[in-house]
């Protein structure tokens, strides 16, 4: 049985107690753990673990990052989480269940410069490296041993503890021989934690689970799945593929395969971007579109720096509302020409926003989102039906160098004040 110490990273095998060269009770034991190579790593409830490495009188307190009550809950600490606080969690609920949580709002800017440091430390590690979130990544090290002298495991061990010392936060990480598996033994040992699943054991762990733990099978799937008397993973491993065909469909096969553990997606360091978006929850529940323009302007705004900044352009806009009784309405719009212009990007939206605000239903939340994405080069590039596209781009790159010196606040449309 291959070992490892998670403290001062001795490896060994048949280790029967602590670390023999340390004494840690923190050892890694598993049989496949140094021929392992794929790793899921997941910051540990990332954004208010940023924040209370900057407010050390936080440390014991139950903290939520999100919005006022009319908000949600962007994340918990693992204090507030034992009250029953969730990501995603209405805050009135949440402070309901932990009216002593201290609430702190989002500083993404922070967050994401926090998210490059701990990017950079992974690619020191390898260059397969696919960022799945701010604070979540799928990394390959197959072959990195000769170049770091150590097995995979091994670097991730001491990948962890420099996290620890250079940013402050911690990380859990799953090590399994493929990325459905190392997502999964991620979740099972938080925070903190370093779990391993081996190719041999993959089948027999997954069977007893149920089947909501593989990503992507969600309430409405497992709903129709346990109609069919499918609610453990074990069921679904036992169907043939002709089976899965006929009781689930075209996913049918797919779906059984990874319920076997089995998953033949690569680490792809350059993932594509789908879709950009930005959105907020009102503090009170808006009906009219006077009262919604300003905030859908202000959401295209943000939409347009987001787009700018990874050099993309909307070929469609999406709007997304959300009533007060929480249903959810999205809307698409394809565009002529491709663009990152916000008054373009709020034109389309409120071309869709329209329709839908008749003043009789009131909404708790809008966002607008740029899908299918285009290339920069090609954003608003103008022709002869639209002669003032290149004012308009030397406008707004006007402001934006403006907001780029002095702050966001420095200069704004009429339309964002009212």
């Amino acid at each position: 049985m291959d070992a490892l110490c998670r403290d001062c990273f001795a490896t060994g095998t048949d280790w029967a107690g602590p670390c023999p060269a340390c004494g840690s009770r923190r050892v890694l034991r598993h049989a496949e753990l140094f021929a392992l190579t794929v790793a899921h790593v997941d910051c540990d409830a990332f954004y208010a673990s940023v924040e209370k490495r900057d407010r050390p009188d936080l440390a014991d307190k139950p903290l939520i990052v999100g919005g006022g009550r009319r908000g949600v809950v962007t994340t918990a600490c693992y204090i507030a989480r034992i009250y029953g606080v969730r990501s995603a969690m209405p805050m009135f609920k949440a402070l309901a269940a932990c009216p002593d949580a201290v609430v702190i709002k989002p500083d993404m800017a922070k967050y994401a410069a926090e998210s490059r440091r701990i990017r950079v430390l992974m690619e020191k590690l390898t260059p397969l490296v696919q960022p799945l979130s701010i604070d979540e990544a799928a990394l390959d090290l197959a072959g990195t041993d000769a170049l770091h002298g150590a097995p995979p495991a091994a670097m991730l061990a001491r990948f962890a503890a420099e996290v620890e010392r250079q940013v402050g936060v911690t990380v859990s990480i799953g090590l399994a021989p493929n990325r459905l598996l190392a997502k999964i033994a991620a979740d099972r040992d938080k925070p903190r934690g370093f779990a391993v699943i081996g190719r041999a054991e993959a089948a027999s762990l997954l069977a007893p689970e149920p089947i909501t733990l593989l990503p992507g099978v969600g309430p409405a799937l497992a709903a129709r799945l346990a109609a069919r008397g499918i609610t453990r993973l074990g069921q679904m491993q036992a169907l043939s593929p002709r089976e899965a065909l006929r009781l689930l469909g075209e996913d049918g096969p797919a779906l059984a395969a990874r319920a076997r553990g089995e998953d033949s997606r690569r680490v792809q360091p350059d993932r594509e971007t789908k879709s950009i978006s930005a959105e907020t929850t009102f503090e009170t529940d808006l009906a009219t579109l006077a009262e919604l323009e300003p905030k859908l302007w202000r959401m295209a705004e943000k939409l347009a720096g987001r787009l700018t900044e990874k050099d993309l352009a909307a070929a469609g806009v999406v709007l997304k509302l959300k009533t007060a009784g929480f249903a959810l309405r999205t809307r698409a719009l394809r565009l002529p020409s491709p663009t990152r212009l916000p008054d373009v990007i709020f034109a389309a939206g409120r071309e869709l926003l329209a329709k839908e605000a008749d003043g009789r239903t009131r909404f708790r939340l809008i966002g607008i989102g740029a899908q299918p994405l285009a290339p920069g080069a090609e954003a608003d590039r103008g022709d002869l039906a639209d002669p003032d596209s290149a004012r308009r781009v030397a406008t707004q790159a006007a402001v934006d160098r403006l907001r780029r010196r002095f702050g966001q606040a420095v200069i704004g449309r009429g339309r964002g004040l009212r």
